[in-house]
């Protein structure tokens, strides 16, 4: 790890006005290497049960992998592809053994000891670079709207609240191998933040609402005030939330 900053985090789950959770959340540390990190976001879908067997699988995956995983040697890329690759095949195996259609998103990032940081993504589950309150990179979801976006047909406002904003033109679990978008950042640097949430927490907020929360509060104090004001403003009616923060925070401060 360069020196220069330490790392803070947080992670946030919360059922929403859903009656069960089918997110789930995880941040794990290297086993033998100090300064790595893997965040995992999952967004399960499915049925009661098989949305969180789903997601379950996401983060069985992610565990089995990282523990496995060699910082120094390893190509970090290919490591977050196998995730994708894998959860989705175990998933699709669990699916043909029960009566529920299993399906997942899929957010996750790796930070490596020397600094530099991957990530991979399938499905409508958000990741989000900020360093201080300034958007550097998010990811695209690989929604039916984001395509109507990228084609000019919507603006990002209309997107939100188009009434086929949960249609997802893949994810894991389905038929078809999942969309895998990946994105390299070579060097993060003290006051860079890293989000990764649920369609739960992302729908409620402006990219710059995010970036002003995460750069004014601790990682924690962040969680929690993004998961009571999407709750607040989902007025009842919100689905499933889950982040996970990571603050890059200046030596001394």
């Amino acid at each position: 790890m360069p020196k220069g900053y330490r790392l803070t985090a947080s992670t946030g789950i919360h059922k929403g006005d859903r009656d069960y959770q089918q997110d789930q959340v995880l941040l794990l540390s290297h086993p033998r290497v100090s300064g790595c990190v893997l965040a995992v976001l999952a967004d399960g879908m499915g049925g009661r049960s098989g949305g969180r067997k789903a997601s379950d699988q996401v983060m069985m995956t992610a565990r089995q992998l990282f523990e496995r995983y060699a910082p120094e040697t390893d190509d970090a890329v290919a490591a977050l592809k196998q995730l994708v690759q894998e959860a989705h095949t175990v998933i699709r195996l669990t699916a043909v053994s029960s009566e529920e259609e299993p399906h997942s998103t899929i957010a996750a990032f790796l930070i490596n000891p020397g600094g530099d940081c991957y990530w991979v993504h399938a499905g409508d589950s958000r990741i989000y670079h900020y360093r201080g309150a300034k958007l550097i990179k998010r990811t695209l979801d690989h929604s039916y709207v984001q395509a109507l976006v990228e084609r000019g047909e919507l603006t990002e406002e209309q997107a939100i609240v188009h009434p086929q904003s949960n249609i997802l033109l893949g994810c894991l679990g389905t038929e078809s191998d999942p969309p895998i978008s990946t994105h390299f950042i070579s060097q993060l640097h003290a006051g860079d933040i890293l989000m990764a949430c649920s369609d739960g927490v992302w729908h409620y907020f402006t990219s710059d609402e995010i970036g002003s929360i995460l750069s004014s509060l601790s990682a924690r104090e962040a969680t929690e005030f993004l998961i009571e004001k999407a709750r607040s403003r989902g007025h009842g009616g919100g689905d499933n939330l889950s982040l996970v923060v990571v603050k890059l925070e200046p030596l001394g401060s």
